[in-house]
């Protein structure tokens, strides 16, 4: 299979539109060595095969489809190479996107969770919006990590994981958590027995979860912050990364004391990336510290095949 990163930053992309962080500053006049990047998303697709999944739907998608030809295969007048749309929470950065998708002739084949399709449906109701266009074929998605196989995509096999994090603002369980409000998704590549983790939004790993990454070659994870206190350090926050569901990678029980913990082979990547984290700088001490630990961070554009 063939994943490609269609975005990779956190919400509000880098740069940010409003912020002037050293970061966000630099990366806008070319003083400061980084790639932007539109917000986390990716399209998965098995080998030989035009069709895929979309994993989130974000504000960017537009953006991302232009610059990602694989979306648009161009077999018909109206074509798209996006066979279902699978959401790992309800999040604005990971569902706005879909309303993008209103122009399909057909109803959109959407699989989330059921708490999940509540938030789209009351909290932000885009999926009552989408009725008034294309129309939305939902499909319910278990977190108890049972396989399941979308039509339009053979080869591929997906489970979902429920995950420590934090629900939308607009959802009612935003501080009262449910299982499904945050879900880990493991891709499978049933022919030739390879398997990536997708989460993007991961606030806690536990030995269960540890043992699921460990038997992917890929793991695909919450890069989110550097540390605990950034966005408080920086004035932009009275929350911790943690307060609001993110594993901080640095620190004691952070996210690189984990992945140092992986079998040798598995590959691992950051997506997610928040505009204030240091890793963006690719002349930071805390890229090189990546580097060194053989952690990747992804990139808008970029494709891996696990």
């Amino acid at each position: 299979m063939r994943i490609h990163i269609l975005g990779s930053a956190a919400g509000g992309g880098f740069p940010q539109w409003n912020c002037n962080c050293r970061q966000c500053d630099g990366v806008r006049r070319g003083t400061l060595r980084a790639r932007p990047r539109t917000q986390s998303s990716i399209f998965v697709a098995p080998d030989g095969g035009a069709d895929g999944v979309l994993f989130n739907a974000s504000p960017d998608l537009l953006q991302q489809i232009k610059a990602n030809p694989v979306l648009q295969p161009a077999r018909g007048q109206r074509d798209t190479a996006i066979a279902a749309v699978m959401l790992v929470d309800g999040q604005v950065d990971h569902a706005t996107g879909l309303l993008m998708l209103r122009e399909r002739g057909l109803p959109l084949p959407l699989w989330c969770t059921d708490p999940v399709a509540e938030d789209l449906t009351q909290g932000l109701p885009l999926l009552r919006v989408l009725g008034h266009f294309c129309g939305v074929e939902r499909h319910g998605v278990e977190p108890d990590g049972r396989a399941f196989t979308m039509p339009g995509v053979p080869g591929l096999q997906f489970r979902a994981i429920a995950l420590a994090s934090k629900a939308a603002p607009y959802s009612p369980h935003r501080d009262a958590p449910v299982p499904g409000d945050n879900v880990g998704v493991v891709i499978e590549d049933t022919r030739r027995g390879r398997s990536a983790f997708y989460a993007p939004g991961l606030g806690e790993i536990t030995p269960p979860l540890f043992d699921l990454m460990c038997s992917a070659d890929a793991v695909l994870v919450d890069g989110t912050f550097w540390t605990d206190d950034e966005m408080i350090r920086l004035g932009l926050s009275k929350k911790t990364a943690r307060d609001i569901g993110h594993l901080p990678q640095s620190g004691p029980g952070g996210m690189l004391e984990w992945l140092d913990r992986l079998p040798a082979r598995t590959r691992r990547l950051l997506i997610h990336v928040n505009n204030t984290n240091p890793i963006l700088d690719e002349d930071s001490p805390e890229r090189a510290e990546l580097a060194r630990r053989g952690v990747e961070v992804c990139e808008d554009g970029q494709t891996v095949e696990p």
